[in-house]
C-alpha cells in the first residue's frame, strides 16, 4: 500500500511542486492501480500463450518496386545554391 508520505517522497525525488489535495487524489488513484495489479496476479495464466502484442500486425507498406529516379537536375532545381553535382551549404566549423 502506498502511503501519503510515499507520494511525498516521489514528488520531491522528482522535484514536482504537489497540493494536499493532490497528495491525497495521486495516493488513492496509485493505490487503485496497486489494487488491480494484485488482482491480475492472483490469476491462474498457465494456459495463456505469451504475446508480443494482442493484435496480429501486418505490413501495411507497398511492396518495395524498382522505379526510375529523379534526374539531377530535378533534384537540384529547388537548391538555393548548387555546386557541381551536388548542395552548397555554408561550411559548419565546431567549436569546443
Amino acid at each position: 500500500m502506498i502511503s501519503r508520505e510515499d507520494v511525498q517522497h516521489v514528488a520531491l525525488l522528482s522535484r514536482l511542486e504537489v497540493t494536499a489535495e493532490e497528495i491525497e487524489v495521486f495516493t488513492s488513484e496509485l493505490n487503485a492501480i496497486l489494487s488491480h495489479v494484485e488482482e491480475l496476479q492472483r490469476k491462474d495464466v498457465s494456459n495463456v500463450q505469451p504475446l508480443f502484442h494482442p493484435l496480429a500486425l501486418e505490413n501495411v507498406l507497398r511492396e518495395d518496386e524498382p522505379r526510375a529516379s529523379l534526374s539531377l537536375d530535378a533534384v537540384l532545381s529547388n537548391a538555393p545554391e548548387r555546386e557541381d553535382d551536388g548542395f552548397r551549404v555554408p561550411p559548419v566549423i565546431a567549436q569546443h
